[in-house]
């Protein structure tokens, strides 16, 4: 199978065109060789009219080229109709795609007023119910032809009105049915989505697109490789274009770290059409990061020529940390082997960062990379080694982005039998000037965060970011959104949307402020149930609105305590971490991030 041209030579991928809307009047053709389409979603109900409007223009005025509104029921999807009418009449003929989970019914009326209907093919037929059982292959095809049933009308109705269609899968949120047969799995993703796009084709519909989405970056990579790979196999008329997004990536450097590890690495694979960041945030600064990401990739990528003949020395699809040898750096920390990724600074961020570390700390430097003994190395060329038990990397100034020259780096390392433990590096030259903090973050989460996910690097430097204590913190950043260490509390919180039943930068914030020194422990904050019980499954805990007022609390994805006043929640939270021995009490002076 084969999800890109080359893991060494940027190409895009070549997709037909999928049409949302009138492109002579606002709408926009996405694939083929138009440019990449940035999306966001308002947050507020969507029977709430005025603010509707008002948050769709907002969006509109930084750059939003696709807006999305939920629609939970029929009564939703019918108000859109007076949305767009509002909205049009004000000039603004923006592409509205109408968001839908569980309710075929409320498609079909969304359908008859907006350019754009996506459905999640995990709930669109299915409830949920977490129930373990095997099916025959004939119940399976009963099962499958159940779902045409109830998917057929909306395509026909799709075709017969001009609209488009978005088959987006959410990690967590499969069918039962998938569930039982491939696992909470990329592969399950996959299949799932292919089932409904069977059915478009059915009925010779094809303005469609996918989407892959996780809150787990190296899932939700793996998830559009093995989805371009198998629409290839399934043949070439099969190129449908591709929606790129992080879900409940969350607020802040996080937020923004976990979506460029996820769809800047894709882009620069030449995957996605179309990309939507989802940030816990106001809407309007997801396009910013949008805007700053694509920025990027041109930067980050190689179109010159390289040696093909090099292996692939990583398992695309799944993730399979890259076999090194132990050795030890100076100090006495080991790298490489079993040992944790590592996290090296250059003398002169030593120097100015570690007079102000706690001896507790949690962020320190654990290698210079002056004093670490480490080989630098052209990867474009053929190289001798003669200590396997020493840490490589790609030398300055290599005329190569900096994916590119490590993927490199590994192959030759691979084709020699050789295991020794690389050093990543999140750029191989300097800029004139100092880059701005936002865009060193996304740079150094873009390659970084691209190469862990390949299972490539064993120890990393981030030099892109000036600031001493900045470049320390984002290294560690890094590391725990792909997963490789967890040095502080993880939170899953999933963006807003109108069917949130609390406002969920606030409580975010209040949660944060009671458990963000609970190092390991990962907890979901969750709107409403459609990003909820599923898409949370990895997390420790989670904070799930259940009704207007009332939050149910979560043990991984088993409700345990229902109806919780929404004043009373954040202490019921704190006291169900309490009771599963999760919860520490706050020591001072133990900061875990150098500011």
């Amino acid at each position: 199978m084969r999800y890109c041209q080359s893991p060494y030579s940027y190409r895009r991928r070549q997709t037909r065109e999928v049409v949302v809307g009138d492109p002579q009047r606002g709408g926009v053709i996405m694939g083929g060789n138009h440019p990449i389409v940035m999306q966001s979603m308002i947050t507020c109900d969507t029977m709430d009219t005025a603010e509707s409007v008002k948050q769709t223009l907002d969006l509109v005025a930084v750059g939003c080229q696709i807006v999305r509104i939920t629609a939970p029921t029929v009564k939703d999807a019918a108000n859109l109709k007076n949305i767009v009418e509002i909205l049009r009449a004000r000039g603004c003929h923006v592409p509205i795609v109408a968001d839908i989970h569980f309710k075929p019914e409320a498609a079909m009326e969304a359908a008859r007023w907006v350019e754009a209907v996506r459905i999640n093919p995990g709930n669109y037929a299915d409830s949920k119910k977490f129930a373990i059982k095997e099916y025959t292959d004939d119940q399976y095809a009963a099962e499958l032809a159940r779902i045409e049933e109830k998917f057929t009308p909306l395509v026909k109705l799709c075709k017969e009105l001009g609209r488009a269609l978005r088959i987006g899968t959410n990690h967590g949120s499969l069918s039962d049915r998938i569930m039982n047969r491939f696992g909470d799995s990329p592969l399950g993703m996959v299949e799932s989505a292919l089932e409904f796009a069977r059915i478009a084709r059915k009925h010779d519909f094809h303005n469609f697109k996918f989407s892959m989405k996780s809150s787990n970056p190296k899932v939700m990579i793996e998830c559009y490789r093995l989805l371009v790979a198998r629409l290839e196999q399934e043949g070439p008329d099969w190129n449908y274009p591709l929606h790129l997004g992080v879900t409940e990536a969350g607020e802040g450097e996080d937020g923004r770290i976990k979506s460029a590890i996820g769809i800047a690495s894709l882009l620069c694979d030449g995957i996605g059409d179309t990309i939507r960041v989802s940030l816990t945030e106001d809407s309007p600064r997801e396009i910013e990061v949008c805007r700053d990401l694509l920025a990027q990739i041109p930067t980050l990528t190689h179109t010159g020529p390289v040696d093909f003949s090099l292996p692939v020395s990583f398992d695309p699809y799944t993730f399979t940390r890259r076999t090194s040898r132990e050795v030890e750096l100076a100090g006495g920390v080991k790298c490489g082997g079993e040992q944790t990724v590592r996290v090296v600074v250059t003398q002169a961020a030593w120097d100015k960062i570690a007079p102000k570390i706690s001896p507790k700390a949690d962020v320190k430097p654990e290698g210079v990379f002056e004093t670490a003994g480490v080989l630098s190395v052209d990867p474009q060329t053929d190289f001798e080694i003669a200590n396997e038990a020493q840490l490589v990397t790609v030398k300055d100034g290599v005329a190569l982005p900096a994916i590119t020259a490590f993927r490199m780096l590994a192959a030759r390392l691979t084709a020699q039998g050789r295991k020794n433990p690389i050093l990543l590096k999140d750029c191989l030259s300097f800029e004139s000037a100092p880059l701005e903090p936002k865009i060193a973050l996304l740079r150094a989460s873009a390659v970084i965060g691209a190469l862990l996910a390949d299972g490539i690097g064993d120890a990393i430097l981030v030099r892109s970011e000036a600031g001493a204590g900045q470049s320390l913190r984002l290294a560690y950043n890094i590391l725990q959104a792909c997963g490789c260490r967890s040095f502080k509390t993880d939170y899953v919180a999933c963006p807003s949307c109108g069917r949130t039943l609390f406002n969920l930068q606030t409580v975010t914030a209040r949660i944060k402020a009671r458990t963000d020194h609970l190092k390991g422990v990962k907890i979901a904050i969750m709107g409403c149930i459609v990003n909820g019980p599923g898409e949370m499954a990895d997390a420790d805990f989670g904070y799930v609105g259940g009704a207007p007022g009332k939050i149910n609390l979560y043990v991984g994805k088993t409700a345990v305590k229902f109806n919780i006043p929404e004043v009373e929640a954040v202490d019921r939270l704190v006291d169900l971490i309490r009771e599963h021995g999760k919860w520490v009490n706050p020591e001072s002076g133990t900061e875990a991030v150098v500011h």
